[in-house]
């Protein structure tokens, strides 16, 4: 059977399985919609919430990415799986105990105030929506690699599948779904990875392989890696680090702080039936994530080295460079080369027309690397490969199987998916449930709310696919926006809601909004916003800039200090909460088991 027959089969059985779940699962009322009922046992709610998680941006691009970075790549193993142990330790059981279906809803009670619940809502759209363009274009790129179709082919199909399990299951049908996705993505993830680690190696366990020594040699993968990546004139693979020792900090800071205070995941926890099993589920969520994030490394590694070697790049003597011999015929290139080129993400130029392809860094500083390159006739790296197609790819360079291939296909359609369908989740909810019922009609029953929720996820669904079809400029420069925006509004105002029973509305406002506004500032400045008067371009606004070092992606961790310090300002020269405010604060932190969720306690 050939490989586009095997990856048709391989994505239509996942698809039918996805839909048929959600037939099942349909969701009959309010508390099914939002919050499937709280009833979902502990295992199967963190299998969700680990495929929740585990979007596009985990599945397909953080090896990409640690394959580019190197060691400084460590950090978003560190910042995403550091934001679940604070979801487990210090939000997850309380924020189950509130008894809730939404972050805004919470912090509207808590606050006793509709306008925190609104500005709630503002600071869900903004860092759901911008969450969510990279999902719809994961779909995109995967759908127009693997099934032959457009990219915008590829995100219609996709609106489409989440429409058919979201719209009509709720958190219910979501929730199921997400169990069977995790399945199909972590064997995407793990099973290609046992395969190249024991070709490379002979160590079957990817984790092991990665410290191991190269197949019928005494030289470690690592340090091959790190031979081959410094003769092209890139930095050491084991040592280069992303920015200095401060952003590093900050970034990792950021991306914790920013998982854990990200709504779709927080979501997840309502679903279960006491605080134990919140506690526990975040428990089996970190397990089930583990198994992926302590995989990418590995993948990550391998693959680098893989591509290096598939486009014969690095024949050199002693470490020379400018003892090249030979790099690889571009009319002889082979044919995972030739499927990705048409996809856009990786690209051949011969820009010194010897009819073969030279790939170094050619904006290495290594003035003595580039000066040996350029004698010895090269022009300038002639081929760029986009990050995202490291784990897509991996399979076809390391020529693997055509199921194999053809699993990936589905692992990464259904990591985009399942993410998506949790961002479509909290958005339709805090749409229908928190200013429908919450501010504009709070007397609404519950059949029309339902109504409400699934008009509201039907819409979310096709600005989500628009968003996908034409993402703005700034949401694709800026992947950790999600995460700065949560980590700088939502985040702080969750924890003081928790453990400060004297912080009152006043404060949580003027902290949300503050940090809130700093950080997307921080943001456009850096990467310059232009403005127009009449039909007159005037000028730019901003531009590179750094606040000690600190990339934007990194700045929520700063934007969330300023929320603590405003909030807590502001708090101080305004009255305290109500009596009955901070005994409902007292009361959740008290350890004892909780009622089942029915929205209204």
């Amino acid at each position: 059977m050939d490989l586009q027959t095997t990856i048709y089969i391989a994505v239509g059985l996942s698809f039918a399985l996805y839909i048929g779940i959600a037939i099942w699962a349909r969701a009959g009322s309010t508390s099914e919609f939002y919050a499937a009922g709280g009833s979902v046992p502990p295992v199967m709610n963190g299998m969700a919430t680990a495929a929740d998680w585990m979007s596009a941006a985990s599945f397909i691009s953080m090896a990409g990415l640690i394959a580019n970075m190197g060691y400084g790549g460590g950090l978003f193993l560190m910042g995403w799986t550091g934001g679940y142990v604070l979801l487990a330790m210090l939000l997850a059981p309380y924020l189950r105990k509130f008894g809730k279906f939404t972050v805004p809803q919470f912090i509207g009670d808590r606050f006793y105030s509709k306008s925190a619940s609104t500005i709630a809502v503002v600071c869900l759209l903004t860092a759901s929506l911008t969450y969510i363009i990279g999902q719809m274009t994961g779909v995109g790129v995967a759908f127009s690699r693997f099934l032959g179709v457009s990219s915008s082919t590829g995100i219609y199909i996709g609106m489409a599948i989440v429409f058919a399990y979201a719209v009509f299951g709720g958190m219910k049908g979501i929730t199921y779904t997400q169990v069977a996705q995790y399945c199909v993505l972590i064997a995407a993830y793990i099973v290609p990875a046992i395969f190249i680690s024991l070709n490379l190696t002979g160590n079957p366990i990817p984790q092991l392989g990665l410290g191991s020594t190269m197949s019928g040699s005494d030289i470690s993968l690592l340090t091959k890696l790190d031979q081959v990546v410094v003769d092209l004139g890139f930095g050491k693979y084991t040592t280069t680090t992303a920015g200095s020792t401060l952003n590093m900090f900050v970034y990792t800071m950021s991306l914790m702080i920013g998982t854990a205070g990200l709504p779709h995941v927080i979501m997840r926890f309502f679903t279960v039936p006491t605080v134990a099993a919140a506690r526990s589920s975040a428990g089996w969520a970190l397990v089930f994530i583990a198994l992926l994030y302590t995989t990418a490394p590995a993948v990550a590694a391998m693959a680098k080295l893989n591509l290096h070697a598939a486009v014969n790049t690095a024949v050199t003597k002693g470490g020379d460079l400018y003892a090249v011999e030979s790099s690889i015929k571009a009319d002889e290139r082979p044919d995972w080369m030739k499927r990705w080129e048409k996809t856009g993400l990786l690209k051949f130029e011969d820009k010194n027309g010897d009819g073969r392809i030279q790939y170094y860094n050619d904006k290495t500083k290594n003035a003595d690397a580039k000066g040996k390159a350029e004698a010895a006739g090269w022009k300038g790296n002639e081929l760029t490969v986009n990050a995202d197609i490291i784990v897509l790819a991996n399979p076809e360079i390391a020529l693997l199987p055509n199921w194999v291939i053809a699993l990936v296909a589905a692992g990464g359609l259904a990591a985009a998916l399942s993410t998506a369908a949790g961002l479509l989740m909290a958005i339709s909810a805090a749409v229908s449930h928190d200013l429908v019922k919450g501010i504009f009609a709070p007397d609404i029953s519950e059949k029309n709310e339902l109504l409400a929720g699934k008009v509201s996820m039907a819409v979310a669904v096709v600005v989500a696919g628009y968003l996908g079809l034409n993402p703005p400029g700034f949401a694709a420069g800026t992947v950790a926006l999600a995460f700065g925006i949560a980590a700088s509004s939502l985040f702080p105002a969750i924890m003081m809601g928790i453990f400060s029973k004297k912080m009152n509305k006043e404060g949580a406002m003027a902290g949300m909004l503050a940090g809130l506004f700093i950080t997307l500032f921080y943001v456009f400045a850096h990467k310059g916003i232009f403005f127009i008067k009449g039909t007159d371009f005037v000028g730019m606004i901003g531009g590179p800039n750094s606040f000690f070092g600190i990339t934007p992606e990194a700045f929520g961790a700063i934007g969330a200090l300023v929320n603590f310090i405003v909030a807590f300002a502001v708090d101080k020269v305004t009255k305290e909460p109500p009596e009955h405010i901070q005994h409902m604060v007292e009361a959740v932190r008290i350890p004892r088991g909780s009622k089942m969720v029915d929205g209204a306690h």
